[in-house]
């Protein structure tokens, strides 16, 4: 891979000393908050893809939900207005394939998730290019625990009647109304005040978000229930995509992968140690019984596999990827 983008950026730096190329400059809009995982990864894929460009190419970051939040961003690469973004649970609205993702405890660990990404990812680059996108880099945006405001959640009927906020996504919604929560999907931006004034009782998101967001200063219980591991991709469409010079397609594809690797550890490092952070904070952390949550999903996979087309096979693909043998 170094080799790769050596040669790339050689390429590029031929083509700033000959004049051939005015600089591109691309923008990444992303929904993470400052310091937040989704910060760091679309700060390390530019820094990637800037450095190996040799000044040909410059991607610029706005994070924060600046330049939209995650529906917005889908409509604005299609737009050529913003040239990546970083969706994660959003992408089953995209499409259904994407929606495997959001079956409970689908996804073992990143080793688990790198093979699935490596083997399975012409499926859904497939799906996204059907629908004008392609993925240029498999990312993540993590485990997901429950943080609320009403009781500790040890076992899905702890959840009963809790104004629960989800992303955008049908099977997250679903899988919570099977658990017996109240689920409204939200945009990311506005959960804060949600949870601040009590609209939503709680929510449920990777570590990294949490600590982020800083929904530690108004949730009272964190639960560990790691219920759902949500990838993340380095999105651009098809049309931007297509337009970019070969020598710029060739820096972003290595840099999406490059990032991956970066990501992953990054990520296992944060989560130990953001728990114990919003523990410190005051917040109450309990471990929950993911055995009850498991022996509460089998009703969501039933339906994803009967009512998506390829559903069943999807899903055996993916856990035929549990073992790395």
């Amino acid at each position: 891979m170094k080799t790769t983008m050596l040669l790339a950026a050689t390429a590029f730096a031929a083509l700033v000393a000959s004049g051939a190329q005015a600089q591109t400059v691309l923008k990444f809009g992303h929904v993470g908050e400052p310091s937040s995982l989704f910060e760091t990864t679309a700060n390390e894929f530019a820094r990637c893809v800037n450095e190996a460009g040799g000044g040909a190419v410059e991607v610029q970051v706005f994070g924060s939900s600046q330049l939209g939040n995650d529906q917005e961003l889908l409509q604005k690469l299609k737009l050529d207005q913003v040239q990546f973004s970083l969706p994660s649970s959003i992408m089953s609205s995209v499409s259904d394939t994407f929606g495997v993702f959001e079956m409970p405890y689908i996804i073992k660990d990143r080793d688990h998730m790198r093979r699935a990404s490596e083997q399975m990812g012409e499926v859904f680059q497939g799906a996204a290019q059907e629908n004008g996108y392609h993925v240029v880099g498999w990312v993540e945006n993590g485990f997901r625990n429950i943080t609320n405001n009403v009781r500790p959640i040890n076992v899905p009927a702890d959840l009963e009647g809790i104004k629960l906020r989800t992303p955008r996504g049908e099977w997250r919604v679903k899988m919570f109304e099977a658990y017996g929560a109240n689920p409204s999907p939200m945009a990311f931006s506005e959960v804060f005040q949600a949870l601040q004034t009590g609209v939503m009782d709680g929510q449920e998101n990777p570590m990294a978000q949490i600590w982020s967001a800083k929904f530690q200063e108004v949730q009272e219980y964190l639960s560990l229930t790691g219920h759902v591991y949500t990838p993340g991709y380095l999105l651009t469409s098809t049309g931007q995509y297509e337009s970019w010079p070969e020598d710029v397609r060739s820096v972003v594809d290595e840099c999406g992968a490059s990032t991956q690797d970066w990501v992953y550890e990054t990520a296992a490092a944060l989560d130990a140690d953001l728990v114990a952070k919003v523990e410190a904070a005051g917040v109450t952390v309990n471990e929950a019984d993911k055995q009850a949550f498991i022996d509460a999903s089998g009703a969501i996979y039933e339906e994803f596999a009967s009512t998506v087309e390829g559903g069943q096979e999807l899903i055996d693909g993916i856990q035929a990827l549990a073992s790395g043998s």
